[in-house]
């Protein structure tokens, strides 16, 4: 499809019942994002992706902006860079990342987004932030439950509805107040009505993906489940989602996780850098209902709306079900030995990547 007949899409795309408005986006000038980024400086680049380089940027009007540029133009790069747009233009929610405009001129292809000033929740797990501590149990609690509301929305409500197929830390932003913004929509896929999953090429990360996405393609809002439960494991233990225990085992989050959850052992897979300042029941809650996300079973997997029913902590009855689930009943054969805590998160192994598309490693400006 021609990126300027999406836009008519876009633009025509109402929900029934309600009055048209006028888009919240715009179209930006080249010329108006080279002066906000001050020539698209170094000293404004906030990262880099696949995709390309994103730099800091402010308006004429004091407002600052995220832009996101094109490093190379092809047409699987524009492919995605229309399905972005296309997608940030329909959706509204708190949790998910505002679109600010877009600027297509010659081969140049930018996005413009609302700047996060706190960056990402790897950068507060993993990377430049880790060490500051800034993610108190309730902040975290909220980007749990912020996020998972973010990614409800386009399971349940947006139409069509829109699987995002790269849930994971990085793509999680948080804004001044540490409130979740779910971004990074260039994989995400329409689902049709009707239908249980889309067959596609695989993309996103290793370590977040789902068995039946990674080994047949099968993408559906159930793959986004299990990658977000994944995320929530990361959240509570600071650990990374594959970990390196020597130069030829890897071990996963959920195979670290688990048996831990299986002796009732909640304690000991909370991030160290809390200090023990948490809510017990909380945790418990937030771990398992990341491991019922993650089972490789899909059809047993909660939809969106039930883990947010469940972190919140709204039915007694289905998280006490939760508790007798068969998955926790009989721990996993595995030695106690093998189990470390959650210490040494700085030396944990980097996740994995399906394609090379590293990790944003972003700086402040």
């Amino acid at each position: 499809m021609a990126f300027s007949s999406i836009f008519c899409c876009v633009k025509g795309s109402d929900r029934k019942g309600q009055a048209k408005k006028q888009p919240t986006w715009r179209v930006f000038s080249l010329k108006e994002l080279h002066s906000a980024t001050n020539n698209f400086n170094y000293d404004n680049k906030l990262g880099e992706g696949g995709f390309g380089s994103v730099y800091w940027g402010q308006l004429w009007d004091g407002s600052q902006i995220a832009v996101k540029r094109l490093k190379v133009w092809s047409n699987k790069a524009e492919m995605e860079f229309s399905v972005e747009v296309e997608i940030l233009a329909r959706v509204r929610h708190k949790n998910l990342l505002s679109l600010r405009g877009y600027c297509a001129e010659g081969q140049e292809r930018l996005i413009v987004y609302d700047y996060m000033p706190n960056l990402s929740l790897l950068s507060h797990l993993h990377g430049q932030h880790s060490a500051e501590s800034l993610l108190d149990w309730k902040r975290r609690m909220n980007v749990a439950i912020g996020s998972a509301e973010g990614i409800a929305y386009l399971h349940h409500h947006a139409t069509p509805h829109i699987i995002h197929r790269d849930i994971k830390a990085s793509n999680v932003l948080l804004d001044s107040d540490f409130q979740a913004q779910v971004a990074d929509f260039g994989f995400a896929k329409f689902i049709p009505d009707g239908a249980t999953h889309v067959t596609t090429r695989v993309k996103g990360t290793l370590g977040y993906l789902a068995p039946e996405y990674a080994m047949l393609g099968k993408a559906s809002e159930s793959c986004d489940v299990y990658s977000f439960g994944i995320l929530l494991l990361e959240l509570a233990s600071g650990k990374k989602p594959i970990e390196k225990l020597n130069l030829t085992v890897k071990r996963t989050i959920t195979d670290w996780a688990l048996p831990f959850a299986c002796k009732g052992k909640f304690s000991e897979l909370a991030d160290p850098r809390l200090n023990g300042n948490y809510m017990e029941e909380e945790l418990k809650r937030v771990v398992l209902v990341a491991l019922v996300c993650a089972q490789n079973r899909p059809e047993k997997r909660p939809t969106m709306l039930d883990v947010i029913e469940l972190l919140k902590g709204e039915s007694k009855e289905n998280f006490t079900a939760l508790e007798n689930d068969e998955m926790f009943k009989i721990p996993p054969a595995v030695d106690d030995d093998a189990l470390s805590g959650a210490e040494g998160n700085a030396d944990s192994a980097a996740s994995e990547e399906k394609e090379p598309k590293p990790e944003i490693e972003k700086v402040e400006v």
